[in-house]
């Protein structure tokens, strides 16, 4: 089996719940996944193993763009440091691979390169969401990732004008109830010499482990970190 590091933690969700469901689903592709929540010493854990896949599912960053962070800021603000950046980055070039979902593209907000290597951002005053909905999910042109993938439908949050690299290959597309409009919601690059997906789905277990949803997220590992 294929050896998968899941980085998770923040607020606003069931971060721990909806990290295990990540690693029941990529079970099924054959990674074992080992879950931390504390990123210091998840990245020296990668620092002193090799993993096949990193998955980001986290929320941390320092948490000073709105009042309203701050009963939260005490146990949750994080800035990342030099050391975790390189480990990272280091981690990708040399090959690794590196997903990251739904809440990684806020994380980080001190590190100017993380949303190119991650392939996409968001962009605070530009990108929101509404409630969570349900949601149909089509797929964004030809590409490994998505090749056979069917459309599905799941319930979550849709981000709304994320900032995307580039470098990366939109990959799923679906529909804004609010006005219509179509809104990218994954992508996928290789232009850091590993490779690397992100996708702004996966607010909950719900969500990740609804049928098409899941094989999405099975084909992306599969694809970030070939046998």
């Amino acid at each position: 089996m294929r050896s998968n590091l899941i980085l998770t933690g923040g607020i606003n969700h069931d971060f721990l719940d909806t990290a295990h469901a990540i690693a029941e689903v990529l079970a099924e592709a054959q990674f074992r996944s080992t879950i931390i929540d504390d990123l210091s010493s998840g990245f020296k854990m990668l620092d002193d193993s090799d993993f096949d896949l990193v998955t980001l599912f986290a929320l941390r960053w320092r948490m000073l763009d709105d009042d309203k962070y701050i009963p939260d800021r005490a146990r949750w603000a994080y800035e990342i440091s030099d050391r975790d950046r390189h480990i990272l980055s280091d981690h990708v070039i040399n090959g690794g691979g590196l997903l990251g979902l739904h809440t990684a593209a806020i994380c980080f907000d001190t590190w100017p390169e993380w949303p190119e290597l991650l392939g996409a951002a968001w962009v605070w005053r530009e990108t929101f969401h509404p409630p969570p909905a349900e949601l149909l999910v089509r797929k964004a042109g030809d590409h490994a990732v998505t090749r056979g993938l069917e459309d599905f439908l799941v319930i979550d949050e849709l981000y709304h004008h994320l900032w995307s690299s580039p470098n990366s290959a939109p990959l799923l597309v679906t529909e804004s109830a609010d006005d219509g409009s179509q809104q990218q919601i994954a992508f996928a690059s290789e232009a850091s010499g590993g490779r690397v997906v992100y996708s702004a789905l996966g607010h909950d277990r719900e969500s990740v482990t609804t049928k098409g949803h899941a094989r999405f997220l099975q084909q992306a590992a599969n694809w970030c970190a070939p046998a």
